[in-house]
């Protein structure tokens, strides 16, 4: 369901090259952005669970990065002093985009099969992959608070996902374990290239990236549902959700220090948790409230520390 990386909540992670130099701790300005970004995400699944009758992942995609497209070219013409897009990083656009498309769309599948609680609480382990691979993968020290963060985060992916139940692994389940692994690729790359291009440049690539991902994979078969009068809407929302709820975020992690704005991030899961269960009779887990509860633990021990 994310559609940029929350950078600052990562541990490690330069500032954009965009973002202000000057620390800002006002954490009520920050919270009233976290509430849009809540909305957004929320609103992102709702819409996605009433497209998905419509339309097949890759279609969803598409016209979700059709929407994102549309945003940015408008912001492009409105504002010429954000026309910084460049292509000398065009190869970790290409694999960041890759592995975020992969995830987003094993998000989209998973957001069918499993209760909304159960996916948002999983989604929530892709900062805890990043702190164990950054050291592989970026070259950072892996120390004590890493792996006992990690430790932790798996206990926690274990409780939600239950493999031990009678029917094991499910197929939703799985699908989005490997999302917060596609999530977590993406913001590995991502923070490499924060710190050689601005977010326009991001934003920029991200949804064109995507637009011809998504048109090669939903058109692999010669068909590409176009939106219908039932899907319209909900595609609509799901674009500028998207999009809305990550601008939300980076404004609140300009504004509050990231272990202040990644706990109110976590609200999602009991928000959502309600709307699943209103909206769709989902049942309110004792599982899914404590293994999240011991993934945020994980995720605030490793900020706490980075920090």
């Amino acid at each position: 369901m994310t559609q940029e990386v929350p950078l600052a909540a990562l541990p490690g992670t330069l500032p954009a090259a965009d973002a202000p130099a000057v620390p800002v701790n006002r954490p009520l300005a920050a919270a009233l952005w976290m509430l849009g970004a809540i909305t957004g995400f929320s609103s992102m699944a709702v819409a996605g669970r009433f497209a998905a009758p419509y339309h097949d992942t890759f279609e969803i995609m598409t016209w979700r990065s059709a929407v994102g497209v549309i945003i940015i070219l408008a912001v492009l013409l409105l504002r010429p002093d954000q026309r910084r897009v460049g292509v000398k990083q065009l190869h970790l656009h290409l694999l960041r985009n890759l592995s975020h498309f992969t995830g987003q769309n094993l998000w989209f599948f998973a957001l069918t099969l499993i209760p909304l609680s159960q996916l948002f609480a999983l989604e929530f382990s892709y900062p805890i992959i990043v702190a164990l691979a950054a050291p592989l993968v970026l070259g950072e020290r892996l120390t004590r608070n890493r792996l006992l963060a990690a430790l932790l985060g798996f206990v926690g992916v274990l409780i939600v996902a239950q493999p031990w139940s009678s029917g094991g692994l499910s197929t939703g389940t799985l699908a989005a374990l490997l999302a917060a692994l596609g999530f977590a690729g993406s913001a590995l790359t991502t923070k490499v290239i924060t710190r050689r291009v601005p977010m326009i440049e991001i934003l920029f690539w991200l949804v064109f990236m995507q637009l011809a991902f998504g048109l090669i994979m939903a058109g692999r078969d010669g068909q590409i549902a176009l939106p219908t009068a039932q899907s319209l809407l909900p595609l609509t929302i799901i674009g500028c959700a998207g999009l809305g709820a990550h601008f939300c975020l980076t404004r609140a992690l300009s504004l509050a220090p990231a272990s202040v704005v990644v706990p109110m991030d976590f609200l999602r899961l009991p928000l959502i948790a309600v709307i699943g269960m209103l909206l769709y009779g989902e049942p309110l887990l004792w599982s899914v409230f404590a293994g999240g509860a011991i993934i945020l633990l994980a995720n605030l021990l490793n900020l706490r520390k980075e920090s």
